[in-house]
């Protein structure tokens, strides 16, 4: 199926996360597809994705960027306008589960919010008037803390709950522009960062059994490809009628029966 991305500017955050990371993975799956991804990130590492990017897309940038800070989110959206006349797509992808929690401080919880909430309104605000050239679309990446909670961690659970409720209220915001705006839900997902996680613990391997036992299909972990895929999907034209919806990926963890587990 052609997804008809080709030549389309897509502006992703955390893009430049480590290899195998769900950022990246969208970033080089972007590629794949012929569009041209527009990588915001503070870490260093993303010039090396833009020189291997630019390989077969050319005109593939990336932006250092701190995106707790909004106006270096602004400062990076100008350079980006300065190159390209519009923007297809944003996918809002940036995001910590910092372990923010009640007995953390409030600065802490700001800035948690900062991280993974505010850069999202800010990263749109900014690029609005280059989406509405294009008659874009907007995928912000949720997570299902948002909608079931885990502990620990107020700071990411209330940022992912602000993200679901900007994803409604841009869908309706953005119609008069013909602007789609889409969330895809996360719950457990072998990324690197979770396998770090994971190789902290005494009984990593049998922790991770223990998650994967509660996941309906198949018993696994989602994969960040099984993510990227889903995300080319809903911002291709294959998916033009879908907006203000939240869309899970989680081999039916949030929402199925637990009777189907062992």
């Amino acid at each position: 199926m052609d997804l008809k991305l080709k030549d389309k500017v897509v502006l992703v955050t955390g893009g430049a996360g480590i290899e195998g990371s769900i950022g990246h993975t969208i970033v080089f799956a972007l590629a794949e597809e012929g569009a041209v991804p527009i990588i915001l990130d503070r870490n260093k590492r993303g010039f090396e994705y833009e020189k291997q990017l630019q390989d077969s897309i050319p005109n593939a940038r990336f932006f250092q960027t701190d995106l707790s800070k909004p106006m270096e989110i602004k400062s990076s959206v100008e350079k980006i306008s300065q190159k390209f006349s519009g923007i297809d797509v944003i996918i809002n992808n940036v995001g910590v589960n910092d372990g923010v929690t009640l007995e953390s401080s409030l600065e802490e919880f700001i800035s948690s919010i900062h991280l993974n909430l505010i850069s999202y309104y800010a990263t749109v605000k900014y690029t609005l008037p280059l989406l509405k050239k294009n008659k874009g679309n907007i995928l912000n990446i949720g997570s299902k803390v948002a909608v079931t909670g885990q502990g620990g961690t107020s700071g990411y659970a209330a940022s992912k709950g602000g993200v679901l409720g900007l994803t409604r209220e841009w869908a309706v915001d953005l119609i008069q522009y013909q602007i789609r705006c889409n969330a895809l839900i996360i719950a457990e997902s072998m990324t690197p960062a979770y396998q770090n996680w994971l190789d902290t613990l005494e009984d990593g391997a049998e922790k991770r059994k223990s998650i994967e036992e509660k996941i309906p299909f198949e018993n696994r972990m989602t994969s960040p490809q099984e993510i990227a895929d889903m995300a080319m999907f809903l911002i291709s034209k294959r998916s033009s009628h879908t907006t203000g919806q939240f869309i899970h990926v989680d081999g039916g963890y949030v929402h199925l029966d637990r009777a189907l587990l062992k």
